[in-house]
């Protein structure tokens, strides 16, 4: 609708100004006075509308209270832990890579290995600009089946990079896995379903970039919590968790 608005508001505006110009040296009949007024009366009210537009969109969005269940999904630390944090990541996305490689770790010393806050894992591939994301996320639900998700998980997220077929095989045997069944669980697409299930739920919630966040209270079935989207600084969750803890 935006767009179409300022495509009209710089489309319509030249031809009444041509259409006028014409008509008055060429004493053509063209637009009549009540017709060119008509246009410019839409034209004002198309200026208002992108302006409430615009500023509607300068303000910063609420926080949301978002209820999630997390029965069936993979947990790091003390299922007691009285925090949460859920990530929903892209294996093949550059932004996952940061915050695993320079912010995971101070959340996991400062936070899941000491009881306070237990980490959830959920999917969010972005197939139209990662092409590998999917099969990467169902690869970590395959090596889950032997016992090796945060391990598989851990060596994907660091390695965007490296995340075709060949590529995983090879970290399923530095592993020591049932290549054959780890392989063939990728190739029938045995998690495809699951994925997709955490893609819905990752866009009900208004997750539209990754990695994405929920931050919240634990609940007996998973987390009652806010929306926090991007890499940020392992500053920014020390803070949201201090806030939670109060």
């Amino acid at each position: 609708m935006k767009q179409y608005l300022r495509y009209a508001s710089a489309a319509v505006l030249p031809f009444v100004v041509t259409a006028a110009l014409s008509a008055q040296t060429q004493n053509e009949p063209g637009i009549t006075r009540q017709q060119a007024d008509q246009i410019l009366n839409e034209l004002r009210q198309i200026r208002q509308l992108l302006e409430k537009q615009n500023h509607a969109e300068a303000e910063p969005a609420k926080p949301k209270d978002i209820k999630l269940d997390l029965r069936n999904t993979p947990m790091l630390g003390k299922k007691e832990a009285p925090l949460t944090i859920v990530e929903f990541t892209d294996y093949q996305c550059p932004f996952c890579q940061r915050f695993h490689t320079m912010v995971f770790g101070d959340l996991k010393k400062n936070y899941i290995d000491t009881g306070k806050v237990r980490f959830y894992s959920r999917d969010l591939p972005l197939d139209s600009l990662h092409p590998n994301a999917t099969r990467a996320a169902q690869a970590a639900r395959c090596a889950g089946d032997q016992g090796q998700f945060w391990t598989i998980r851990e060596v994907m997220s660091a390695n965007p990079d490296k995340l075709d077929m060949d590529s995983l095989v090879g970290d399923a045997q530095q592993l020591k896995l049932d290549v054959p069944a780890f392989r063939s669980c990728i190739e029938k697409e045995k998690y495809k379903n699951d994925v997709q299930a955490d893609v819905l739920e990752a866009m009900k919630i208004g997750a539209d970039g990754t990695p994405a966040f929920v931050i919240g209270k634990s609940t007996p079935e998973g987390v009652n919590g806010e929306l926090m989207v991007g890499a940020q600084p392992f500053a920014m969750f020390d803070m949201r968790l201090k806030a939670l803890e109060r």
